[in-house]
C-alpha cells in the first residue's frame, strides 16, 4: 500500500541501538508489508551520516521516513532530530520518534524540535504490529511524502 506515484520503494531510516528492537521492527514492518527499503542506524551519528549520504554512506538513498529512539549513544535522538530538522536538505523527511519514554518533558522537547510524532514502543508483539501496520496504513498510503510525487 503506497501513496506513490513515483514507482520508488519507501526508504526507512531505524535508528535504534538495542539488537532485539532492532530484530522486532525489522519483523513487524516486513509482516505489515511495508515494502521498500530499511536502513538501520545503531547510533545517533552514523544515522546523521546516512541521512546526510556522508563518509562510508555516501551514495547511499535519502530516508523518506526516519524511525528514532531517543536513547542513543555518541548522539541523542533528540539532537539527531534538532539536526535533522536545522538541515534545509533534510528537515522535510518525517520524523517519527519510538520510544519507551513516556515522559511529558521528552514528548515536549520532541514536538519543539518538530517530530513529526512521538510514539511509545508497545510492550507485546501484537501491539507492535498493530503500531507497523498504522504506520504503513498512514505515510505510505495517506500522506504525500515530499519529494515522490511524479512530475508532468
Amino acid at each position: 500500500m503506497s501513496n506513490n506515484t513515483t514507482g520508488k520503494s519507501p526508504v526507512i531510516l531505524l535508528v535504534e541501538d538495542n539488537p532485539a528492537d532492532v530484530r522486532l521492527a525489522c519483523e513487524v514492518l516486513e509482516e505489515a508489508g511495508v515494502s521498500g527499503s530499511l536502513l538501520i542506524a545503531r547510533d545517533g551519528e552514523q544515522a546523521l551520516k546516512m541521512a546526510c549520504s556522508q563518509d562510508e554512506y555516501a551514495g547511499s538513498p535519502t530516508p523518506d521516513l526516519i524511525l528514532l529512539d531517543l536513547n542513543l549513544p555518541r548522539k541523542s535522538g533528540l539532537e539527531v532530530l534538532t539536526q535533522l530538522k536545522q538541515s534545509p536538505e533534510l528537515r522535510r523527511i518525517p520524523v517519527l520518534i519510538l520510544t519507551t519514554s513516556r515522559a511529558e518533558s521528552d514528548v515536549n522537547a520532541c514536538y519543539d524540535s518538530h517530530a513529526n510524532a512521538f510514539l511509545t514502543k508497545p510492550v507485546d508483539m501484537s501491539q507492535f504490529a498493530d503500531l507497523a501496520k498504522l504506520i504503513r496504513d498512514f505515510w505510505f498510503g495517506v500522506v504525500q511524502l515530499p519529494g515522490r510525487t511524479s512530475q508532468g
